[in-house]
């Protein structure tokens, strides 16, 4: 059930704020990170800029928004580097000969009835040679041929004194995706798994595996979304705990869910995801569902649901994601549940937008938050994992371009991006099971969930390249919000951190960091799995283990290898951990709040999960 959209504000003062309308005016763009380009008055510059701008763009479409001059740029740095430097050719050359002497021995051994150990081990990630025929010849030394390049060439792209480690990083992922690309496991006629399935099923596989092949061209020429599979619709089988969207405006839906229990909490929680995904992924099935889990422990929860922008988009900013998303947010719950503060939960780049409103709220005295939990959250980039290696100053200047004329990075270009950081499992593993063994996708509720992809707002998307990924803004004092710098060090109320041990998207020693840029009580948690498998961590959930460990206010610092080393392993799920965290926060249970009635709008009751979260 929608409400209208101009709240009062819960604060003493009684202050108006007034959200945007859907057909209102574009949002303020007074409070830019930075200055950059406007898709809207792009067209006010000099006719040579244009000219320029568009040929960058053309380029841009042709590499998929991947600048070349990043990619000279590095192999140039390499190459100078190694030129000046003789022992490193000496001890390449040597590790070379190294390598072929092993694969010499290995093959010689694989030849004998009892066989020879592999000199080379695939990465535990990369399952492309599972198969038990990869361990006979003469694939055998095909794949240990494949792992002695993949070797050697990790040695040859290792740092050297004076290479910027960015450039080295770039070269070692360049020359990944190249013999990723040239691996056996992607020929049929050098895959054993390949000619013992087409064997078995008379060529069968290799039929079906062309008729994936044609459904899967003919959905990326159409830009066409896969429907999801039976038992996995949207509303029904996912995202599907009862609630009601309380609030709407232009930018996102408010969804208040139903409690399950006769009493709650007074203090609700208010979720923020991040508009790089649907919001579902905390609403997956009713078994893996953290709503479900929290209004199961007597909390009411509210939940935001970013609208999927298009071209009409383009200038919203990350100063409107906050003011007009979760500003407007608490302005909506504060009305909802008066005289009750909120305890907020930010996930993945949801909480780095949280962690922003926290400290602006800290610098300005609203002192409507109980406590702050970042799952998966970065607030210092200066060891932003994998993803740095596609920001620097030309590629954030390449994507802009690439935006230029549609007004959003669009749903296949992020796709791509994150794909290709895992390309063994995510594109050729896939794409061998699909194409050459004639293998359906296994349908999953994360798989769906990864599959319904959105798309980035020019102006915001700029914004979070440069001002925090590139500039490093946030923890370096210089992000302002309304003209006014904010510190982390400013926000007062609890910390509740959650990192993943195999994060390659935020890793955990990067969002361990907050350590060094708060003060307050801060509890950290450390779980098992990745980006989203560790969220995902369900009581029940097989093989799942976490640390937790509390930091006083104002205490000293500790580094993250010391942290790990000194706290013991638990067994199990870390949602029970929060929800006790949650509620020692929180006061005496009582009723719960009513979910509001309509107010003179006229529209009809909605139902979660909304509508923002169906629109394509």
């Amino acid at each position: 059930m929608l409400r209208s959209e101009t709240m009062v504000d819960p604060r003493p003062n009684g202050a108006v704020s007034t959200v945007a309308k859907e057909q209102g005016t574009s949002m303020s763009r007074a409070n830019a990170l930075v200055p950059v380009p406007d898709a809207r008055n792009e067209a006010e510059r000099h006719p040579h800029a244009i000219l320029d701008r568009a040929s960058r763009a053309a380029l841009a479409r042709l590499t998929g928004g991947v600048s070349p001059h990043s990619i000279i740029a590095a192999w140039q740095d390499w190459a100078l580097h190694l030129s000046r430097s003789p022992g490193r050719q000496l001890e390449l050359a040597e590790l070379f000969a190294a390598n072929f002497a092993k694969l010499g021995a290995h093959g010689m051994g694989a030849a004998l009835p009892e066989g020879a150990d592999p000199p080379f081990e695939p990465r535990p990630y990369d399952h492309r040679f599972d198969h038990p025929s990869w361990e006979k010849p003469p694939f055998a030394f095909w794949k240990q041929g494949f792992l002695a390049a993949q070797d050697w060439w990790d040695a040859a792209t290792s740092t050297m004194p004076g290479l910027r480690k960015q450039d080295a990083d770039r070269a070692r992922f360049q020359v990944r995706q190249a013999l990723d690309l040239v691996a056996p496991s992607n020929f049929p006629w050098l895959n054993p798994e390949i000619i013992e399935e087409t064997a078995t099923r008379g060529g069968w596989n290799l039929v079906e595996g062309a008729a994936h092949f044609a459904e899967d061209l003919t959905r990326t020429l159409l830009q066409a979304k896969k429907p999801a599979p039976e038992g996995y619709r949207i509303g029904e089988d996912l995202a599907c705990t009862p609630g009601e969207v309380v609030f709407r405006n232009k930018m996102f839906e408010l969804i208040q869910y139903r409690p399950q229990t006769d009493d709650v909490h007074p203090e609700p929680i208010l979720f923020v995801p991040a508009w790089i995904m649907k919001y579902y992924i905390l609403d997956l099935s009713p078994e893996n569902s953290m709503v479900r889990y929290l209004v199961r422990e007597g909390f009411t929860v509210f939940m935001i649901s970013w609208r999927n922008p298009g071209m009409e988009h383009a200038d919203w900013s990350l100063e409107d994601y906050r003011k007009h998303g979760v500003m407007a947010a608490l302005d909506a719950i504060g009305s909802i549940v008066p005289d009750a503060k909120v305890h907020a939960n930010g996930y993945c780049l949801g909480g780095t937008l949280l962690a922003i409103a926290a400290a602006t709220m800290a610098r300005d005295g609203d002192d409507r938050l109980a406590s702050v939990t970042l799952m998966a959250a970065q607030i210092d980039f200066a060891e932003a994992g994998e993803l740095l290696l596609f920001v620097d100053e030309s590629q954030v200047a390449f994507i802009e371009d690439f935006m230029w004329d549609q007004g959003y990075l669009d749903r296949p270009q992020m796709t791509r991006t994150f794909a290709s950081i895992r390309a063994e499992d995510l594109i050729y593993s896939r794409a061998t099971n699909r194409y050459f063994l004639g293998r359906e996708d296994l349908a999953t509720d994360l798989g769906v969930w990864n599959g319904d992809t959105t798309r980035m707002p020019a102006r915001m998307h700029s914004e979070y390249l440069r001002g925090l990924f590139l500039e490093n803004r946030l923890t370096a004092g210089r992000f302002a919000v309304e003209g006014r710098v904010i510190a982390l060090k400013d926000i007062s109320v609890p910390l509740f951190v959650v990192g993943t041990e195999t994060d390659h998207i935020a890793p955990w020693r990067s969002v361990y960091k907050i350590r060094l840029f708060t003060d307050c009580d801060l509890t950290f948690v450390l779980t098992s799995g990745g980006h989203n498998g560790g969220i995902l961590s369900e009581p029940g959930h097989p093989r799942r283990h976490y640390r937790i460990d509390r930091r006083e206010p104002d205490s000293l610092y500790v580094d993250p290898d010391s942290w790990i080393a000194s706290r013991e392993e638990r067994e199990g799920s870390w949602w029970p951990s929060m929800a006790e965290w949650l509620a020692c926060r929180s006061g005496a249970r009582r009723t719960p709040p009513a979910i509001p009635t309509l107010r003179g709008s006229g529209r009809k009751r909605l139902n979660a999960p909304g509508t923002y979260v169906l629109e394509p």
